[in-house]
């Protein structure tokens, strides 16, 4: 029986997974993490609106049920190709096919001090710990004395007009203007600002121009600050330098402006393009390596000119061909090549409020809202999940109320922004 190890369990992996069950092949997917992570909902749980558990599905409890497929938790550290050999922090796996889906990282463009002071939406642990920083601000703003500092603690910058950008700005600020107000009555709410800042001169490039249009008005009426053709430069504690050699005075950066390939990428000798991303051939596999395959952020293939997006709908179409092309390739049947179809693209903007643009329909406002909602919940893993994410946005949405507004962990506000106030900065209730 022939083995496919797969590495990473995002939405490749686990589309791969799945497309291979039941196959009369032998299954390993390997993670460094034991659970399923829904990554578009991370800006929820760093404004509060979801606990961390609600966006993830532990791997075997995802697999139980698929025949043939095995959970392996670890870290993959290289690939002997000739060996045809998986390299693990703690042993190897062998393998007859391969399945790279390790997914995507933050890309600060060499800027190690943005990597230092920013905040990213990437994991889980991350977005934690920015919701306990945001609350801190808040709470450590009531006792400053400083009103520049008290305005820097309560001044957020997020740099990145794409989805993850609008999206957490226009949660941020419902956070902001319906909860954190009401918790902390002697804090004057004028002195916090929400800022949004793009390289270039649009919001959600990839969507036509009238809901960009729309969609920077939505924010700017909601109260969030935006500013086109902004680069930032570097940050330091309590300042966000920008390329025109001007500073922002804030103690939170969330930096959603770039993406690129899991680190592993790096380490495994393989021709790699733009973002680090492995070079595959039109069947998604590796030159000169046919039996290996890569998908999602990890993978780097040109359709019509272009190549195609760090998405979770490329990842999601690349592990269901990949499942297919392994079998047809133990079976010996020739595969046409992987076609991504591009069925639209949609982002959130706040309450009743959303974008989205599919099969040449464009859609705004509430009914964009509820599009973008049900399209969520649907591919969330996991019933509980769905469920717990449902009641949650009901919740809201009749009471406007975040429930999840509490400091967990011991994650140190002064290690991403400002530095802990001294006794005599501080002010006593």
């Amino acid at each position: 029986m022939k083995r496919v190890v797969i590495v990473g369990m995002g939405f490749g992996g686990l589309r791969a997974a799945r497309g291979l069950a039941g196959k009369g092949v032998e299954v390993v997917v390997v993670d460094r993490r034991n659970f399923h992570l829904f990554q578009p909902l991370l800006y929820q749980v760093a404004t509060a609106s979801l606990e961390p558990e609600a966006i993830a599905y532990p791997i075997r409890a995802a697999i139980r049920d698929w025949k043939g497929i095995d959970f392996r938790l670890g870290e993959v550290t290289g690939v002997d190709f000739q060996k045809r050999r998986v390299q693990l922090k703690d042993g190897v796996l062998p393998y007859d096919y391969l399945v790279l889906a390790a997914g995507g990282a933050t890309h600060y463009f060499g800027m190690k001090s943005i990597e230092t002071f920013s905040f990213d939406l990437k994991s889980l642990d991350q977005s934690e710990s920015l919701r306990n920083h945001i609350i801190e601000s808040f709470e450590r703003a009531t006792i400053e004395t400083d009103p520049e500092k008290r305005r820097a603690l309560l001044t957020f910058v997020i740099t990145g007009g794409g989805p993850a950008g609008v999206e957490f700005a226009g949660a941020l600020k419902e956070l902001i203007d319906h909860e954190l107000s009401r918790d902390f009555p002697t804090l004057d709410m004028a002195e916090s600002r929400v800022m949004l800042l793009e390289g270039r001169d649009a919001l959600l490039a990839f969507l036509p121009e009238s809901q960009r249009l729309y969609t920077k008005k939505r924010l700017e009426d909601m109260g969030i600050e935006v500013r086109f053709n902004t680069q930032v430069s570097g940050a330091e504690p309590g300042k966000i330098l920008l390329g025109d050699g001007s500073g922002i005075s804030a103690c939170t950066m969330v930096w959603t402006a770039g993406v690129q390939a899991a680190p592993l990428a790096a380490e495994l000798g393989l021709p790699r393009g733009a973002n680090g991303r492995i070079r595959v051939r039109e069947d998604l596999s590796i030159e000169d390596h046919p039996d290996v395959f890569a998908i999602g952020d990890i993978a780097f293939l040109e359709q019509d000119g272009r190549p195609l997006p760090m998405v979770a709908p490329v990842a999601m179409q690349g592990g269901t061909y990949v499942a297919e092309a392994v079998i047809n390739r133990i079976k010996g049947r020739p595969a046409s090549p992987f076609r991504y179809h591009d069925k639209g693209n949609m982002a959130t903007i706040g309450r009743n409020s959303a974008v989205a643009y599919t099969f040449g329909m464009k859609y705004s406002g509430f009914i964009a809202w509820v599009l973008w909602l049900f399209l969520h919940l649907m591919y969330l893993v996991g019933f509980r999940n769905r469920l717990m994410v449902l009641l949650n946005w009901g919740f809201y949405y009749f009471h406007r109320a975040m429930q999840v507004r509490i400091i967990s962990g011991s994650t140190p506000v002064g290690g991403k922004g400002c530095s802990q106030p001294q006794a005599s900065d501080v002010r006593t209730p």
